[in-house]
């Protein structure tokens, strides 16, 4: 096997720096490995590690900063016989932390080859979220507010199957990295450096510096043997097929065909618990078996149980290219929260608009056509007041049919629950 650097791009790192000695070490343990080329991706990250992706003759995928592991565990999965590795630096390191802790606890195959120089050398020297307490920066006095972090023990706490921590001076690091690549799950090495050209023109940090560092840091070279477990690929492509049902996306096809097909705005104004989105789901499917084009937009607030709960659905023969509600014709008030999250809309509907409210909510002046329905009288359950409005919808012609309104109330829901729903409705056809 010969060597995979790049000859026409050879390093171009500073005199001194520990990277262009990292990137040798890697050709001899790809070397070592025999690694086929085009078999092999380096996923770089922004940052002197990112250049590495361009000294090697193999696939590369250079990405956002921080980001270079989401993009080489989709390689991964997408093909699990590539070879992939990744580097990055300690900047990116902290930056995409959340997605180290990821690949920790997933166990991709994948190698991480993390180059902490300590500090962001190709942007100034400032410090990064390794630098240590005491040294001197770029970015004045941060640092000394912080404490730095150990990847390693990070890593090992997150599930990481395999890391090893050494010198990117160290003589055997081809060797430590070629071990890492032959592991069978997530590997980590953590290689430290000097930067010449910041970190060590106001820190003293020497090959010898950096071995009594990683001698006075937990030893890490090799099998955590507490995290071991099947490689995340293997584990979930077995567990996939094992698996016999798989939801299938709901398909509506054409049912019907509407004597005068036209634009529908529907704004659905209630409560959470009320069911409106579930409502918005049925003008939707019916709008669909009609053969129309149909969109929708929910609000309601992020606790999810409490507060305003509003739909504004489009139908549409023509396709949709805005999906905001501009000139609504139709409007169900049933929720006094609802109507709130609204109310400038009142003011500003046309004389056509048709606006169903229930009678105990409160609406603001409008020059809309409204009608007033009790559902308390009817013996509609608050939780229904969505469904039952649209029975009244559908009875007077406004936005759905019958027909339609079952065929949607059949589509949306189990044999059970859409005979208790037709139940309701039939509450509202014979009032």
């Amino acid at each position: 096997m010969t060597s995979l650097l790049n000859a026409e791009r050879p390093p171009v790192f500073c005199p001194g720096c520990t990277h262009e000695r990292i990137t040798k070490e890697l050709d001899k343990a790809l070397e070592k490995k025999g690694m086929a080329p085009d078999k092999t991706v380096i996923v770089s990250d922004i940052g002197c590690s990112g250049l590495f992706d361009t000294f090697f003759n193999v696939h590369a995928l250079h990405g956002l900063h921080g980001r270079a592991l989401t993009y080489a565990q989709g390689l991964k999965l997408a093909d699990p016989t590539l070879n992939v590795i990744v580097t990055m630096g300690d900047g990116g390191l902290g930056i995409g932390g959340a997605h180290v802790l990821a690949a920790c606890r997933k166990n991709l195959d994948i190698t991480l080859i993390v180059l902490n120089n300590f500090n962001f050398g190709m942007t100034g020297g400032q410090y990064s979220s390794t630098t240590p307490t005491d040294a001197t920066v770029g970015s004045e006095f941060l640092n000394h507010a912080e404490v730095p972090i150990d990847i390693c023990a990070v890593a090992e706490s997150a599930g990481a199957t395999y890391i090893s921590r050494c010198s990117g001076h160290d003589t055997a690091l081809a060797d430590i990295m070629v071990a890492a690549m032959d592991h069978k799950g997530f590997s980590l090495v953590e290689t430290l450096g000097m930067c010449t050209g910041r970190y060590t023109k106001k820190n003293q940090l020497t090959p010898k510096a950096l071995d009594a560092m990683i001698e006075a840091m937990p030893r890490k070279n090799g099998l955590v043997a507490k995290n071991q477990r099947a490689e995340y690929g293997e584990a979930y492509r077995e567990l996939a097929l094992g698996q016999t049902h798989f939801p299938m996306p709901v398909t509506i096809e054409k049912q019907f065909d509407p004597t005068a097909p036209k634009r529908e705005e529907i704004v659905i104004l209630g409560s959470a618990g009320m069911r409106i989105v579930t409502a918005g789901d049925m003008v939707c499917y019916a709008g669909m078996a009609a053969g129309m084009n149909v969109s929708m937009k929910n609000d309601y607030n992020i606790t999810v149980l409490r507060g305003q709960s509003v739909s504004e659905i489009l139908i549409s023969p023509e396709k949709i290219g805005y999906a905001g509600i501009e000139a609504p014709t139709v409007v169900v008030a049933i929720s006094d929260e609802g109507v709130q999250r609204r109310k400038a809309m009142f003011a500003t509907l046309s004389p056509d608009t048709f606006v169903l409210k229930e009678k105990s909510v409160s609406i603001p002046e409008t020059p809309a056509m409204v009608v007033e329905i009790d559902f308390k009288a009817l013996k509609v359950k608050r939780h229904d007041w969505a469904l039952a409005s649209l029975g009244v919808l559908a009875k007077e012609g406004r936005g759905l049919t019958p027909d339609l309104l079952a065929y949607a109330v059949g589509a949306r829901f189990n044999k059970k629950v859409a005979a208790i729903a037709m139940e309701t409705l039939g509450k509202i056809s014979g009032s």
